[in-house]
This record gives structure tokens, C-alpha cells and sequence, in this order.
């Protein structure tokens, strides 16, 4: 009788992970978090986890790729290296993030909140710590203010 609650437990485990895998993709380490309540016991989670991620139902390459796509229209590339190191994805993953393109998500950004240039140091000062305060490098930044107060 023990053994069929414990086969029940398993498959409402599975359920509920398959669930939470079907919002939105998860880390290994979110998962294993959000279904330890729910378990009997911690090896449950980490071969349901584990057996997950051997059929690909589980990928923290697709879970850095959407949270990168998500995060890149308000944030810069340190940014989105800190949120994914702190939701535990694997650091060869979070070395991935790429550079490119942010001095153009850096002016789009800067658009959507500041419709004019800078035109003194007080406001040239405020843009720069907004930039930095969204993870934007200061070469970035200087790029991109130089280049806006010009022009």
C-alpha cells in the first residue's frame, strides 16, 4: 500500500512540474525548489528532475534565451548576467550573453525615457547613472551620450 502512494506521489509530482514547465521554462534549480514541498523527499525531485531534463523537457539553454530576449529590451548585458547567475544557471551559459547590439538597446531605452538631449552636466549625470543602474557599460554609455549630445 505504501508503494502505491509513493507511485501516486511521483505522478502528481510529475504533473505539477509538467505544469510549471508548460508557463514558462524553469532552471534546474527553480524546479527542484518549487516541487521539494510537494515531494517526499528530496531524491524524488532530483531524479524526477533529472529524467526530465534527459528528454528535454527541461533546458536551461532555452530558459537563458528567453530570459535574455525577455530582459534585453530594459536591460543591458551585466544586467542580465546577474539576474541569470542568481536564478542559477550554469556560468558557461551566462558567459554567453553577447554585447551586440546594446549601444542600440542602450538608445532605445534612453528614447523611451528621455525624449530630449541632455543639455547640462546635472542631466547628462542622471542619464549616465539611469544607463548604469539598467546594466549598461560605461563605454556604452559614453558612446552613447557623446554621440547623442553632438548630434
Amino acid at each position: 500500500m505504501a508503494e502505491k502512494a509513493q507511485s501516486d506521489n511521483v505522478v502528481e509530482l510529475r504533473a505539477r512540474a509538467l505544469r510549471l514547465l508548460a508557463r514558462r521554462e524553469h532552471t534546474r534549480t527553480e524546479l527542484e525548489r518549487k516541487l521539494a514541498p510537494h515531494a517526499e523527499s528530496s531524491e524524488a525531485v532530483q531524479g524526477l528532475v533529472s529524467k526530465l531534463k534527459e528528454k528535454n523537457q527541461l533546458s536551461e539553454e532555452r530558459f537563458a534565451e528567453e530570459r535574455v530576449r525577455v530582459l534585453s529590451r530594459k536591460y543591458g548585458a551585466a544586467r542580465i548576467r546577474q539576474d541569470l547567475k542568481s536564478k542559477g544557471v550554469d556560468p558557461e551559459l551566462v558567459g554567453r550573453v553577447s554585447t551586440e547590439g546594446e549601444l542600440e538597446r542602450a538608445r532605445a531605452i534612453l528614447e523611451r525615457k528621455y525624449r530630449d538631449p541632455a543639455v547640462t552636466r546635472g542631466e547628462r549625470a542622471k542619464r549616465m547613472r539611469f544607463l548604469q543602474s539598467r546594466g549598461f557599460s560605461s563605454e556604452i554609455i559614453f558612446k552613447l551620450l557623446s554621440a547623442r549630445d553632438t548630434g
